[in-house]
């Protein structure tokens, strides 16, 4: 990845322990546990990880094909998101060594590669035939990347690109394009705002992982940035205003109902429901249009993330697997996650509990499997276009001096982004001008950008 300059290590460790508010907006499953024994009890693994569902999958399937096949035992600690980030951040911190293996995503890896708080996977994966490190997708293995090592192994990813009710636009007699600029956009959603369905949905609600998820993807490919390569910074900029009064803009004229509190989870039910008839948002979504209680299963279309400036807009997420620097079983803690995020893996799950739960969106590989592509051929092209289609190291026009598309990789941004979230929102309600909450968001910027021009 490209580099960076950071906080000291302890500021780091205030900062990324902030909650991350879930890109995807995917949320928790069930399970639970704590682990046992020290890290190097008996060989077994401890591993820390949040509780979505495909953790929890995980969860069950380990003992009798993991651990019947290798001999060693895992022992899962599964935790909320908020929790479980607080969690692994003083683990990770202090190198207690208690945990083997933690879940992070692309935002703390790279921060905590440069902390010294994971270790180095490049031998492990490159030298390990039966991995394959050449099929995971090249953006997972550069955003888990720092300084040209790999730290991070995905188990699911995921992108951004824009949803689409093909019924609703065939009978207006428009066509979508399969790489729509976001001018294209603005217009198909007046046409196709009729009152009753609106013409999209965009997250409105406060929170970088909300609003800011998608709208930096807009900010980037209108030319826009949050800083500069010599750390300046450009909320205020122009073309940051001018992405920001574009959305604001197009949500309030064809925009969901309630959109300053509209979040993942409130443009997916609006959607399903046929209360907007498009939708930006993340790949991993479509799952949910597509799944069998969809009340409009079938009728979507799926084209890019669109975009003005740029080529791609797509943003890039993962939840991946790190090994903790401290551990004193780093063998069998890589080949837990070799088994974790292996095809092998993926083809365990389809099998024993449906193609629809494959932790999907990190190897080339998924998007040739038959079984795969019979549930998920309607959008799996367009997801696996997405992923390979983003580019961390190069998210706008300009240079940047962290990488990151839908957020800067940096232990400042979640308090930033959080900030300058609530001010947009503000102005979706009407309460403020977008120049009114951006002049704000750059002194709350220009605080940041001053500790790393020291």
């Amino acid at each position: 990845m490209a580099s960076k300059k950071w906080l000291v290590l302890t500021s780091a460790t205030a900062m990324v322990a902030t909650a991350l508010a879930g890109c995807s907006g995917a949320g928790g499953g069930g399970g639970g546990g704590n682990a046992s024994g020290g890290s190097g009890s008996g060989g077994a693994v401890n591993v820390l990880m949040v509780n979505n569902p495909q953790m929890v999958d995980l969860q069950k399937l380990t003992a009798d094909n993991f651990t019947k096949a290798t001999g060693i035992k895992v022992n899962y600690t599964v935790l909320p998101e908020n929790d479980v980030r607080d969690k692994i951040s003083q683990e990770f911190s202090a190198q207690a060594g208690q945990y083997d293996v933690a879940s992070l995503s692309n935002f703390e890896i790279p921060i905590y590669a440069k902390n010294g708080w994971v270790a180095d996977l490049t031998d492990k994966a490159n030298g390990d035939s039966a991995f394959n490190q050449g099929d995971i997708m090249k953006s997972m293995t550069d955003s888990l990347s720092y300084e040209g090592k790999i730290y991070g192994e995905p188990f699911y990813g995921e992108s951004s690109f824009l949803m689409y009710r093909k019924d609703l636009v065939e009978a207006k007699g428009l066509t979508v394009p399969d790489k729509p600029t976001w001018a294209e956009v603005a217009d198909l959603a007046a046409k196709l705002d009729d009152g009753t369905t609106k013409g999209i949905c965009l997250r409105g609600m406060p929170g970088w992982g909300q609003i800011f998820a998608p709208l930096t993807t807009v900010v980037n490919t209108f030319g826009g940035t949050w800083f500069n390569e010599d750390w300046t910074p450009g909320v205020n900029a122009p073309e940051f205003k001018e992405a920001v009064n574009f959305y604001v803009n197009l949500v309030k004229e064809h925009g969901e109902a309630g959109a300053p509190q509209a979040g993942f989870t409130e443009c997916l039910n609006n959607t399903m429901q046929g209360k907007t008839a498009m939708w930006y948002d993340a790949t991993s979504a479509a799952g949910s249009l597509e799944s069998a209680d969809s009340p409009n299963k079938g009728k979507f279309g799926y084209a890019a993330a669109p975009v003005n400036k740029t080529a791609s807009s797509g943003w890039l997420y993962t939840w991946a697997w790190a090994v903790q620097k401290a551990s004193k079983n780093q063998d069998n803690a890589w080949k837990f996650i070799a088994w974790a995020s292996s095809k092998e893996y993926e083809e365990l799950v389809g099998k024993q509990l449906g193609w629809s739960r494959v932790p999907a969106g990190k190897r080339s590989s998924t998007y040739t499997n038959a079984d795969y592509l019979k549930e998920a051929g309607a959008f799996a092209e367009a997801t696996k276009a997405a992923i390979e289609g983003a580019d961390p190291n190069n998210a706008g026009v300009q240079k940047r001096p962290a990488p990151g598309i839908q957020f800067i990789d940096i232990p400042e941004f979640p308090d930033l982004g959080t900030k300058v979230s609530q001010l947009v929102s503000s102005a979706i309600a009407g309460q403020m001008t977008v120049d009114e909450a951006l002049d704000q968001g750059q002194k709350l910027a220009e605080a940041v950008s001053a500790k790393y021009k020291k």
